[in-house]
């Protein structure tokens, strides 16, 4: 379908979209495509490992693990919803494919939350932990959380539905990110802006509130603890989920820096960047979990261990 230009008539709205993914190299899309599917393998592989050594080792089922595993299964399934090399997409393809991207980042944050939550009460109430994180209540925090993201997203896909696309059919993105589309929009756009400042506001709020009141806590807690080796546990532990933190958060807002940054930056550039926003969180994970928590990388050597030991076994059968 050719790009439409800005003369098209208002009632005019395009049902099929575009992706041209990095406008500036379609000639090598192909090429390119190569090391993010190599990557997206990478993801998927070490993060599965990770919730299959969860899964089968019963000392691993405490609520910091299953958090830790639940992470890691959104971000398979986040990096799953935007890494097809798709060209052309129907409206409502779009917006199921923006929920779930949107949904997923979100769910991914609330994710990170519950692990902030669960450490503030292992460490400031560590007489009382078995008695508030209980499997329940874990339960009821994953509903919460998906309640919330759902809750959070709907709003902003609903009113991008509503949207009269008139002015290309074009998206210089390889995702239906909501601000590449709105750019395509006719008519007045301003609630769509609004609903999206006040959920981006809402979240950085919230999410940089709880964060930084739980983790002064832990660190408070964590100084009085007598025992060295109790102290540096309990330090390495918020550490790994810190560094997690820290990379999900400086991602999002290198990529928001870019964007408003304009025409500045190139759409190449800002595509790219928003390509690592979202793996390199899901890239770090499996590697910070994985070699920084002691219990699961013994876990996990065990369980290699176990597997080559039945290699030999197999071949004389």
């Amino acid at each position: 379908m050719a790009e439409g230009n800005q003369n098209e008539p208002a009632n005019v709205s395009y049902a099929v979209f575009l992706l041209l993914g990095f406008p500036g190299i379609q000639q090598s899309r192909s090429l390119l495509f190569i090391p993010f599917f190599c990557l997206y393998v990478m993801i998927v592989v070490a993060n599965s490992l990770l919730i299959h050594t969860v899964k089968v080792e019963e000392s691993l089922h405490s609520p910091m693990y299953v958090l830790i595993a639940l992470l890691l299964a959104v971000d398979i399934c986040s990096t799953s919803t935007f890494l097809l090399d798709l060209s052309e997409i129907s409206l409502a393809g779009c917006l199921v494919q923006m929920f779930f991207f949107y949904f997923m980042l979100m769910l991914d944050c609330n994710i990170l939350l519950m692990m902030a939550l669960d450490r503030y009460v292992a460490i400031c109430k560590p007489l009382r932990y078995a008695e508030i994180m209980t499997k329940k209540f874990l339960i009821q925090l994953t509903l919460a959380a998906l309640v919330q993201s759902v809750s959070f997203v709907s709003p902003v896909v609903v009113l991008t539905s509503k949207v009269r696309f008139c002015r290309s059919n074009v998206i210089r993105h390889f995702v239906c990110e909501n601000m590449a589309l709105m750019r395509l929009s006719c008519g007045d756009i301003s609630r769509n802006k609004l609903v999206g400042l006040i959920v981006r506001s809402t979240r950085i709020i919230f999410d940089g509130s709880f964060l930084l009141a739980s983790y002064s806590k832990i660190i408070q807690a964590a100084l009085k603890i007598t025992s060295g080796n109790l102290r540096h546990k309990a330090f390495h532990t918020c550490s790994s989920h810190l560094t997690v933190i820290l990379v999900v958060y400086c991602s999002s807002l290198s990529s928001s820096i870019v964007y408003w940054a304009g025409k500045s930056v190139s759409q190449d550039t800002y595509n790219l960047l928003t390509a690592m926003y979202l793996l390199l969180p899901c890239a770090i994970n499996p590697i910070v979990h994985g070699l920084r928590t002691k219990e699961i990388r013994e876990h996990l050597w065990k369980l290699f261990k176990r597997r080559s030991a039945l290699v030999p076994l197999s071949q004389q059968l």
